[in-house]
């Protein structure tokens, strides 16, 4: 029986990322940009005597909040492994992306609770500053956004920080119109309307992101990988009769682990087969972490533990370990 494991750093797989420094400059202006526009539109509010300002520019230091958090986790994310943290601190990605989309959908809930209560208790809107103001935050928010976009097609972490600058964009592109509309007709039910709008598109953009943060948490197969195609591929290797115990699992929002055990009655097949099988792993799959145990099938191995047939204390003996980096 034999374990193969291959470490690959991310080098030509099927996707496409961006460079670390790229996402890096991205995140260090838009959270530049953003304080910026926090101090100026709490300013104003304070100025034109405007609660909604005020509380926007509340929202916004969250979001730069969220910002910081994502740049963190990039950062954190390239650190060295240790003793302790044999992968290093990848997994830290993953908590920035469900964090931002815990802090969306909590932002969302504080404007919804806003806007009801401005139906209750209509205010008069300070239409001109808002609308200069929430125009000025269209420009900011919706810059950000670009800065994130070519990223968040492949990290989660990178889409999180997208999806809050977009949301912000909206929100002030709605106040904008809002503030003009209520200015010629003096509908002041339309600003909080256009808030719970607002709310329930943004809710309905973060929810992939909270689901799938949330199983990438819990350990579970990315979406992007189709487990009973990986699963198809190793067993139509030459030399394979049965594959099982395979699981896959996110290491980071943009990096992907494989373990598997492969039954190869002719016994281990050499370096160069296992080193062909992962890297076919990598290009047509993405999967840059792999270890593959191989056993001949003369014991019953049973199923993996966590299938509950399985020995907890049964050890496998390996007659031959291979490491590839």
């Amino acid at each position: 029986m034999s374990l193969h494991h291959h470490h690959d750093h991310g080098h030509g797989h099927g996707h496409h990322h961006p460079a670390p420094s790229d996402a890096g400059r991205a995140f260090k202006l838009a959270i530049g940009l953003n304080m910026a526009f926090v101090v100026i539109e709490f300013v104003y509010g304070f100025i034109a005597n405007s609660t909604a300002l005020m509380a926007d520019a509340g929202h916004n230091l969250s979001d730069v909040l969220g910002l910081v958090l994502a740049l963190g986790a990039a950062l954190l994310a390239k650190a060295a492994p240790t003793r302790r943290f044999t992968y290093g601190l990848r997994g830290s990605s993953i908590l920035a992306a469900l964090f931002n989309a815990l802090l969306l959908m909590l932002a969302c809930g504080a404007i919804a609770w806003e806007a009801v209560l401005r139906f209750a208790h209509p205010e008069p809107v300070a239409g001109t500053t808002v609308s200069i103001v929430a125009a000025v935050g269209v420009l900011v928010n919706g810059f950000s956004a670009w800065l994130f976009m070519s990223g968040s097609k492949d990290d989660i972490n990178v889409r999180g920080a997208y999806l809050h600058m977009a949301a912000d964009a909206a929100l002030s592109l709605g106040v904008v119109v809002a503030g003009l509309v209520v200015m010629y007709t003096g509908w002041s039910w339309l600003d909080p309307a256009v808030s719970l709008v607002i709310v329930v598109i943004i809710v309905a953009g973060t929810w992939s992101l909270t689901k799938e943060s949330t199983q990438m948490v819990l350990a579970g197969v990315p979406a992007s990988v189709d487990l009973p195609r990986v699963t198809e591929f190793l067993k139509s290797r030459d030399g394979v009769t049965e594959v099982h115990d395979v699981h896959i699992w996110a290491m980071s929002t943009t990096e992907t682990a494989l373990t598997a055990h492969l039954v190869m009655p002719g016994g281990y097949p050499g370096d160069a087969v296992l080193d062909g099988i992962v890297g076919e792993l990598r290009k047509d799959f993405a999967i840059h972490h792999c270890t593959l145990q191989v056993e001949e099938g003369t014991t019953n191995h049973g199923s993996c533990a966590l299938h509950g047939e399985h020995d907890h204390d049964h050890v496998h003996d390996h007659d031959h370990a291979h490491h590839a980096h």
